[in-house]
């Protein structure tokens, strides 16, 4: 009892069902073991890595003017990674802030103007001056 379907023949008896053997072992967690702990204030084993900062040691020894001199290469090499935007982009979001501005500068206006009218009629109507 066959069956062929395109080119593939499939038959009954040749099936069997598939079985899953259930382990002794739990699963493991996906990412293996967790990390282990480390106290606060201390570097991992093999140095680790300092985030890019000097020791307070290097720039202790150093001069008012010695670092001064560094905030300024640092604040040099900085600023040439920064992304300005073009001539274009600054227009374009200056028009943007402009419309804006004088769009709430109109709402306030007139949420204003109608508070200070409903409060004066108010006041009529309560029998003010």
């Amino acid at each position: 009892m066959s069956e062929k379907l395109g080119e593939v023949s499939v038959s009954e008896d040749e099936l069997e069902p598939e079985t899953e053997e259930a382990s002794a072992q739990a699963p493991e967690a996906p990412g293996g073991e967790p990390p282990k702990k480390i106290k606060r204030g201390t570097l991992p084993p093999g140095g680790g890595d300092l985030g890019g900062r000097h020791g307070r040691s290097s720039i202790a020894t150093t001069s008012f003017f010695g670092r001064t001199a560094q905030f300024f290469r640092d604040t040099r090499a900085e600023m040439r990674r920064v992304s300005w935007p073009t001539a274009n982009e600054v227009k374009n979001t200056t028009i943007i802030t402009l419309i804006a501005v004088i769009f709430f500068a109109l709402y306030l206006f007139g949420v204003d103007r109608v508070w200070a009218f409903l409060i004066e009629h108010l006041r009529v109507l309560l029998g003010g001056s």
